[in-house]
């Protein structure tokens, strides 16, 4: 077999504990069935903690906020409504989730697309409402009117940011107010005042670009400026999410695994996933032609140094070019973040079981395996992230598999358990130390943020996922369903 191509992922601390128990992993699947979501509750409220003291390091009064999106489970919710972070909700279902978790209403921003029900419930209960467009402006002000609520603290989300003398322009979003309409948009929410109290302004944007985020960042500082001009005094500078994960353990992993697969897809090496996907790269004529359509796995800065890079970068040359973080500092603004990926580092496990392996029908070396789950359940390749899964083998087990040939490193096609062709783990060939066995484990780290909910479903009648909180307490791993987790012991004490 050629250098094996490995893809390991970066596990620390809790994760990596939990990862020295194969008894109770498999115990666990055995009872609960694979594929088994786990949580890990005090790795979300250690990562918010990290955030937080970003934040202070620049001294400034920064809030973290999570993206609710990212999970749905209660566990890891609840967590954090014990810490000081706030939570973004994007949907009604969402915004009564964070309230009954929790959170305080004045905890809450609720964003994204709203309904007339989202708008009401938000406004009803005190939670911020960041507002999307001029009309949604003028929907929420008649239903406070209308309904008699209380006035509501409103945030302005804006888009389509550029830098004076720069040629850097925010990607295009269908979310926010564009910043050419802020004039028209403020007056009009100086003539709510009745209802709306105007705290601040905010962005999303859908990119990992620092520079990007900077100009957006920047532009928010130049509005909160603009709304003086019409009598309107608001603090907050929301600055979104999009901080990442640094997936991977290695660098140089990475690196070689994308040279590689560039290679593949000009032809000078063998294929390194099924039917010779590319990932976004294509041979044209002898020319690597496209790009590569992947999460960068490996990052060399993420979440709370993601953070600290964009408080520390410069503004431009119009502001003096002092880092954004003074700019916020000096004039008294708050500084909130909405981390969804970022805040679930390190925080979930996907196990799966090996059902069955076998060689190809056409006798080559690599082996098919294929789990007890499906596609879905395992969706970091939905996501674009590309890592390896940690065999963990049966405990009791020895040797090899009778169709594994050697006893070194193997490359597998990992397939889920639906009878469809398209069901699979992954399209990429993937490389572990030993050749599985049915009844091992496949461990696939950092499922937590998007990976265990978004695409869950219970396609041929299959189960969905379990899923359970995991904590230590007393020196062990102790555990619950998902839904029975409270952030305190059965004394009352904190968990």
């Amino acid at each position: 077999m050629a250098e094996p191509l490995y893809l390991r992922p970066r596990l620390d601390g809790r994760a990596a504990s939990l990862l020295a128990e194969p008894g109770l992993l498999h115990s666990l699947v055995d009872a609960l069935e694979s594929p088994l979501n786990v949580v890990l509750p005090e790795q979300a409220a250690a990562n918010a903690d990290a955030f937080q003291e970003v934040f202070t390091r620049h001294r400034l009064k920064g809030r973290v906020l999570f993206a609710h999106k990212a999970s749905a489970s209660s566990a890891l919710l609840r967590r954090l409504a014990a810490t000081a972070a706030g939570v973004d909700a994007a949907s009604l279902g969402e915004l009564r989730h964070a309230l009954g978790c929790g959170f305080a209403p004045e905890r809450i921003t609720a964003t994204g697309p709203k309904s007339l029900r989202f708008l009401w419930l938000a406004a009803r209960t005190g939670a911020a409402v960041a507002v999307d467009s001029a009309d949604e402006l003028d929907m929420l002000a008649r239903l406070l009117r209308a309904h008699g609520l209380p006035r509501c603290r409103t945030l302005l989300r804006l888009s389509g940011f550029s830098a004076p003398g720069v040629r850097v322009r925010s990607r295009l979003s269908r979310f926010g107010i564009p910043v050419a309409a802020l004039d028209d948009v403020l007056a009009r929410a100086a003539g709510y005042r009745d209802v709306l109290d105007l705290v601040g302004v905010s962005y999303h944007l859908d990119t990992t670009s620092l520079t990007e985020k900077a100009t957006a960042f920047e532009g928010c500082l130049q509005a909160l400026g603009a709304c003086r001009d019409h009598g309107l005094a608001p603090d907050v500078v929301d600055i979104g999410g999009g901080f990442g994960i640094s997936y991977l353990a290695h660098r140089e992993e990475w690196d070689a695994y994308t040279s590689e697969l560039a290679a593949a897809a000009l032809g000078a090496r063998p294929a390194l996933t099924w039917g010779g996907h590319g990932y976004g790269l294509r041979n044209d004529k002898g020319t690597l032609r496209g790009s590569l359509a992947l999460y960068p796995s490996w990052r060399p800065a993420a979440g709370g140094h993601y953070l600290d890079e964009l408080l520390s970068a410069p503004s431009s040359s119009a502001l003096g070019g002092r880092p954004l973080a003074s700019l916020a500092l000096e004039h008294l603004y708050d500084v909130h973040a909405e981390p969804g990926r970022a805040l679930l580092d390190q925080c979930g496990l996907t196990l799966a079981t090996v059902q069955e392996v076998r060689r190809p029908p056409d006798g080559g070396a690599d082996l098919w395996v294929r789990l007890a789950a499906k596609a879905d359940d395992i969706a970091l390749e939905e996501h674009g992230v590309l890592l390896d899964p940690v065999l963990l083998p049966r405990p009791g087990s020895t040797g090899t598999s009778t169709d594994s040939g050697s006893g070194g490193p193997v490359a597998v096609h990992l397939f889920g358990h639906l009878c469809l062709e398209t069901d699979l783990i992954t399209r990429r060939l993937v490389h572990l130390p030993r050749a599985p066995r049915p009844g091992d484990l496949l461990v696939f780290a950092n499922t937590a943020a998007y990976c265990m909910d978004f695409h869950s479903s219970r396609s041929q009648r299959h189960p969905a996922a379990r899923k359970i909180a995991a904590w230590r307490s007393g020196g062990s791993w102790t555990w619950c369903l998902d839904d029975a987790y409270w952030p305190l012991s059965t004394e009352g004490d904190p968990q």
